[in-house]
């Protein structure tokens, strides 16, 4: 098999662009204000740029750097702080490849006319190789290798690419959560804390492993309508058409009716620099998870300034990675706001590959559907993330602002409210999400606490737990139950319905079922309307 047949990466249709298209390209950039507009938080007062932050990249190949590798002689625009060859240093001018170069330069760019989203962050890249030979196990090990750099702290990981089905061991292989990578993904985001954002499956017989993950966070893709990213491409592979959906579940999509995307990021067109230092348009998946990844560092470089200069309200629960993916999903663009904030201050409408919007999904309407089969939660909006984020942690046991975000654990059989401090205002909508870990063990038959290429990992399940938005004066979650999500197989809750009335309301957690230990950590992240 040659590496063609072996490895299916997205996003490499390629077409250079001519200098007076620069300016325009500029204007419609997917860091922009029609993007997920970041370059607001790259300047004055923000001034965020993912510094001292790091992340990290995993792919076939890895990006050049500039006095190692021949390839990026020229160009200094990217600046990785370490590359690998799985879990090894990298060999000076092998495995550059121009794909991780492009992606790379998505979260890291320094280049003036086109920066990464955050181009201060410290971008350590790990490629597993593209020989017959490698697998799931090496993927792993990249992994793990890459969520231990920066002495442990690692906040995010980008995955731009990904396993085909017919290359998994076991027999029959399906999209059931049991995959050595998706385990491993889930198994490292709990025990390394740290987010993966990773590239959702494209096509059929395309790359659906690890998109079948629990605990971090697949990314779609959007176009452009009018200049603003706004609608799921049409080549992402999710949706509405039953004979498709029934034919492809457990190969394409996951069982059991488990919604893969999270998030929608801008990945039609992107312009990306290549190793040459020139400048090319790229489309898929892989370009639009990066941009999930490094707004992680952005949102952290902020939450270190918190810390560091001892804000109220601010602690190192903020670096979780259930408080980014919390945070990042709330906080995503659904339906535009009016101008009167009724909507939260939504900057686009997002719409499905029908033309549909959230407020006609299958989300919308049952509770048992936390997130859209095409949409996730909506389209990624670095700014709104930081206005999501920047409102602090705040617990159940004091009154909560309109906006906040927390961590914390809740017991088996029990729930936890948060009282707003505020009356909400009527046809005001709210947005809540909860999301917690699947818990998945490492078998460590040497006990060195860290994978090797012979182990194997438990999947111990997922706890049950339920988000509600209730009347204030509800005893329980049968009385004042305004809107709920109550999944019983994901792990991600979300909330986004009206307010009927003016008046006092709180949020319950429920853990509902226990299903591995007795006390469950989890996030939860809420943006309300005050009455005046």
């Amino acid at each position: 098999m040659n590496k063609k047949q072996t490895w299916v990466i997205w996003g490499l249709g390629v077409s250079c662009l001519s200098l007076p298209v620069l300016a325009a390209i500029k204007f419609g950039s997917s860091l922009g204000i029609n993007g997920i507009d970041a370059l607001k938080l790259h300047q004055s007062p923000y001034n965020l740029a993912g510094r001292k932050i790091a992340i990290g990249q995993v792919e076939i190949g890895r990006p050049g750097m500039f006095g190692w590798d021949k390839a990026v002689s020229k160009n200094r625009a990217l600046t990785p702080v370490a590359v690998f060859l799985r879990n090894t240093p990298a060999k000076s001018n092998s495995g550059v490849d121009p794909h991780a170069y492009n992606v790379a330069a998505v979260m890291v760019s320094k280049d003036k006319a086109w920066p990464g989203v955050a181009p201060e962050a410290r971008l350590y890249s790990s490629a597993v190789g593209s020989t017959k030979n490698m697998g799931q196990p090496e993927e792993c090990l990249s992994a793990q290798h890459i969520a231990l750099q920066n002495g442990g702290d690692v906040r995010a990981i980008n995955f731009s690419f990904g396993e085909p089905l017919n290359r998994d061991p076991r027999p029959e292989a399906i999209l059931d959560g049991k995959a050595l990578l998706t385990l491993c993904i889930d198994w490292s985001s709990r025990v390394h804390d740290v987010l993966y954002a990773i590239a959702g499956n494209q096509g059929k017989g395309g790359i659906p492993i690890p998109t079948d993950n629990f605990n971090g966070v697949n990314v779609a893709f959007s176009s452009r309508r009018d200049g603003i990213f706004n609608k799921v491409d049409v080549s992402n592979l999710a949706g509405n058409n039953p004979e498709l959906a029934s034919r492809l579940v457990g190969k394409e999509f996951n069982i059991d009716g488990r919604t893969a995307i999270g998030l929608v990021a801008p990945g039609s067109n992107i312009p990306l620099l290549n190793p040459d230092g020139k400048l090319n348009k790229s489309t898929g998946t892989s370009f639009a998870a990066p941009h999930v990844t490094a707004t992680v560092a952005l949102l952290q470089e902020f939450a270190d300034r918190q810390l560091r200069t001892k804000q109220p309200h601010w602690s190192i629960n903020s670096r979780h990675h259930q408080v980014m993916k919390a945070v990042l999903m709330n906080s995503a663009d659904k339906i535009q706001d009016n101008g009167d904030g009724l909507r939260l201050g939504m900057t686009r409408t997002l719409i499905d590959k029908q033309n549909q919007d959230w407020l006609a999904s299958d989300a919308n309407k049952d509770p048992k559907i936390p997130l859209d089969a095409q949409m996730g939660a909506g389209h990624l909006n670095a700014f709104r993330a930081y206005q999501q984020f920047s409102s602090g942690q705040w617990q159940s046991s004091e009154s909560i602002p309109a906006i906040g975000w927390n961590y914390s654990t809740i017991n088996a059989n029990s729930s936890k409210e948060y009282a707003l401090a505020k009356p909400l205002k009527q046809n005001s909508f709210v947005a809540i999400t909860l999301n917690w870990d699947r818990l998945v063990e490492l078998e460590d038959k040497n006990n060195n606490q860290q994978y090797d290429i012979d182990e194997n990992f438990q999947d111990r399940g997922l706890n049950n737990l339920d988000l509600y938005l209730v009347k204030a004066d509800a005893k329980n979650s049968d009385s004042g139950n305004i809107c709920s999500s109550i999944s019983e197989i994901d792990s991600t809750e979300h909330i986004f319905c009206p307010v009927p009335a003016t008046g006092n309301y709180k949020i319950r957690v429920q853990f509902r079922q226990q299903v591995n230990e007795a006390s469950q950590p989890y996030a939860l992240a809420w943006w309300t309307v005050p009455a005046n």
